[in-house]
């Protein structure tokens, strides 16, 4: 837990991610990345200098494999409060639309309901479990299908709810997450996403892998630009809250 709290607690400090009485919401989907910032924010909670409150909130999109129960156990073993909303998005996305691509209508559907629960459940934060990889990845499939230079903030101010979207994982590495799950046995949901394996993210994940074959720093050489751009967000020099 103590490199993994390193990587959170430098993100937190860095991108002034969590205030005194801040009430934050963890975004749980049950896979290792939402599982990790849950147990690092509750660990961090017990010594970090500015006091904040935490709630898990699961959107249940309506597949068979989803298990409110694991999720709801794997709360009470750290002691943080679980809440489950219900959802069409599988009727919505899979049987009634028969989206090809999926991915970015499910994702909007679960940030709106995941956005409604956390206002009513009054929490000003939302925290996501987007790691080191995923800002990458985002960063490439902007620049290959969307033709521009951007990627996700590490934190964001959504002016129509209030809330606030920070994202302590951003300095962690998906191999760096997928070793502290094993190593401390944590029990994840075997499947969170039924286009697993099989979304254009994970296209840009190969990509990045090949590229990395031929340029073993080419991961730190992108990240590093990224934080030294214009990327709204990312250059913390130029970072004001």
């Amino acid at each position: 837990m103590q490199r993994m709290l390193s990587y959170i607690r430098k993100a937190v400090d860095d991108y002034n991610m969590i205030e005194e009485g801040d009430r934050i919401a963890v975004g749980l989907s049950g896979g290792k990345d939402s599982i990790t910032l849950l147990m690092g924010l509750k660990a961090l909670q017990r010594f970090y200098d500015k006091h904040f409150d935490l709630v898990a909130i699961s959107i249940n999109p309506g597949f068979d494999f989803f298990n409110s129960q694991f999720l709801r156990k794997t709360c009470e073993e750290i002691g943080v409060s679980y809440i489950e909303e219900e959802s069409h998005i599988k009727e919505i996305v899979f049987d009634i639309r028969k989206e090809k691509n999926p991915c970015s209508l499910c994702a909007n559907l679960r940030r709106g309901i995941l956005n409604s629960t956390a206002i009513r459940e009054n929490c000003n934060k939302i925290a996501l479990g987007h790691n080191e990889d995923d800002v990458l990845e985002t960063f490439f499939l902007n620049l290959l299908y969307g033709g521009s230079i951007n990627t996700f903030a590490p934190v964001s101010f959504m002016d129509r709810s209030g809330i606030t979207l920070i994202r302590p994982l951003i300095y962690a590495p998906e191999k760096s997450i997928k070793t502290f799950i094993k190593k401390n046995n944590i029990e994840v949901m075997p499947k969170c996403c039924p286009m697993d394996g099989v979304s254009k993210r994970e296209d840009m994940k190969n990509l990045i892998g090949n590229l990395q074959k031929d340029i073993p720093t080419v991961k730190t050489n992108i990240y590093g630009a990224i934080k030294r751009s214009n990327i709204p967000g990312w250059n913390k020099n130029k970072t004001s809250r």
